[in-house]
């Protein structure tokens, strides 16, 4: 491998020199890539969103690769989950380019399927980037020559291999909904109509782990939910996840979690330190105190759970240890655990997934409650919210019918609308719960959306009788700005004085007492 020289020779053959490599961490926002005279290599770590580029737009997930050529500009936006990624620039040294690279930027994006591999790569490149040795800084370039000819054979590999992984991908897909039955390799790679050799080699570049062992991963996982929120004996939850030997599932299980099965179900229900990001609110709604509860270097702690007395652990830093020192006795996560790296955490305590979608929160309620032995404090509290609930959609009533509400979420980078369908945090209380009505530019694009992200233009067609407003603090500061810009000024709601800031956890946050949180704003100026 030829690393080139600060000033090569003129050489028909190309050759590339990394330059440098940026770690960027975005929450929920836009942001514009400068312009730059070199080649930029886009590799997505964590999350999705989309990429507004000169030829138009992509989607963005895990594992993708962004090629940018010189002078390219690239508009980020992240999705739901944020987006984390490397950037790598470099130059390309040589009279007659790179084909290879003509070919990737031809087609844009591509699947990274050996990501664990290539992440390893550039987190090495990232941390030595600044090193003064000579010979670290070549030892630099070779990492980055690696890391390339890796993207670059991947790339050639997937297009001449792509209905392979799709059909892979699927068979992923099989195992996660067909865990219970007896599934074999053979029968995984029959599927796929490929070896059982190629298919295991495609299967771990794609999940970073060896078919049976995925297997035993969604099993086992299903087994503990199965345990805590069953009263199924162990040889029945056994055999519901696919395991025929009752004994070869106890000492999968044990190997997997560090206790037996039974040993992970008596100990969970009955722990009493426990650590929940995320889930703070329906713990206190069942009466339990967290252990420690979750805060984020920019978004702060739940304030409106009266939580000051508990410790917090701030999810962006990673430091397992600090979580540690506070013993806990049980973790429990959501379905958003992925974007913290939360998995982490069962070095530290066994781990219980829940397996429904953060904006179920009732069911989500009930699940806690039956697996801490409060079922029947988690049917009244979601008795009392249902009773405050249909109070407050009476005293609301008339507003409701008349005036519209609109929720707008804003960061440093860019102004999010809140959609009125039966998804997010505000619209079904908002527009199905409460009655109020739904602003035209909600029922023009964001009908059916958790939330959307609007345009200047869009924003000033935002036509809403009130608009409740969240800043988002992001590391570019929280948009206020805005409230100055003559676009906002001009807003009907805004002309009228009928703009409300709210607390942002509170109103971004599933739960019953969020929930109450919001039906207090509510009436406090509309009731």
């Amino acid at each position: 491998m030829t690393v080139p020289s600060e000033h090569p020779a003129d050489t028909s053959a190309a050759s590339y020199r990394f330059l440098r490599i940026e770690l960027i961490r975005q929450p929920s926002r836009r942001v514009s890539m400068d312009v730059s005279p070199a080649y930029s290599l886009l590799l997505i770590t964590e999350g999705d969103g989309s990429a507004l580029l000169d030829s138009g737009g992509a989607y963005l997930q895990r594992g993708n690769c962004l090629l940018l050529a010189p002078g390219m500009s690239v508009r980020l936006e992240a999705g739901g989950e944020g987006l984390v990624l490397y950037r790598l620039l470099f130059d390309v040294l040589g009279a007659s380019g790179s084909p290879a690279l003509d070919e990737l930027l031809r087609h844009s994006i591509m699947t990274c399927s050996a990501l664990s591999s290539c992440m390893l790569m550039a987190e090495g490149l990232y941390s030595h980037q600044d090193e003064p040795d000579e010979l670290e800084r070549l030892e630099n370039q070779i990492r980055f020559q690696t890391l390339l000819l890796a993207i670059l054979r991947q790339f050639r590999l997937s297009r001449s291999d792509s209905a392979l992984r799709q059909a892979v991908q699927q068979s992923v897909a099989y195992v996660q909904e067909h865990c219970g039955e007896p599934i074999t390799i053979e029968q995984l790679a029959a599927i796929t109509g490929t070896s059982r050799w190629r298919y295991t080699q495609v299967f771990k570049e794609m999940t970073g782990q060896l078919p049976i062992d995925y297997l035993n991963t969604v099993r086992i996982d299903k087994a503990q939910q199965l345990l805590l929120l069953t009263r199924d004996k162990l040889y029945d939850v056994a055999q519901a996840v696919g395991f025929s030997n009752e004994y070869y599932f106890n000492r999968k299980f044990k190997q997997m979690v560090k206790l037996t099965p039974g040993q992970y179900r008596s100990g969970c229900q009955s722990s009493t330190r426990i650590f929940a990001p995320f889930l703070e609110d329906h713990l206190l709604a069942l009466g339990v105190v967290p252990a420690w509860q979750y805060s984020h270097r920019l978004w702060g702690r739940q304030e409106y759970l009266g939580l000051a007395d508990v410790p917090a652990f701030d999810i962006t830093t990673e430091d397992w240890s600090a979580l540690s020192a506070v013993k806990p006795e049980l973790i429990m996560l959501d379905d958003g655990h992925h974007r913290w790296r939360l998995e982490m955490c069962r070095r530290i305590a066994p781990v219980f997934k829940l397996p429904y979608p953060s904006e179920e929160w009732r069911v989500t309620l009930q699940a806690i409650g039956a697996i801490l032995g409060r079922s029947d404090k988690a049917a009244l509290a979601l008795e009392r919210f249902d009773d405050r609930l249909a109070e407050a959609r009476s005293l609301l009533a008339r507003r409701a019918r008349q005036e519209s509400v609109a929720v707008l979420r804003v960061t440093g980078g860019a102004v999010y609308l809140y959609g009125g369908g039966a998804r997010g945090y505000t619209g079904p209380l908002l527009y199905g719960g409460l009655g109020f009505t739904r602003p035209e530019l909600v029922r023009q694009l964001a009908a059916e959306e958790r939330r959307i992200s609007l345009t200047a233009e869009e924003l000033a067609r935002l036509d809403a009788d009130h608009i409740f407003v969240v800043f988002e603090e992001d590391g570019e500061g929280a948009g206020r700005e805005l409230l100055d810009s003559p676009l906002w000024q001009q807003l009907p709601a805004v002309r009228g004085g009928r703009v409300y800031e709210v607390d942002f956890l509170a109103w971004m946050n599933y739960g019953v007492l969020s929930h109450h949180r919001k039906i207090d704003d509510l009436l406090r100026v509309l009731g």
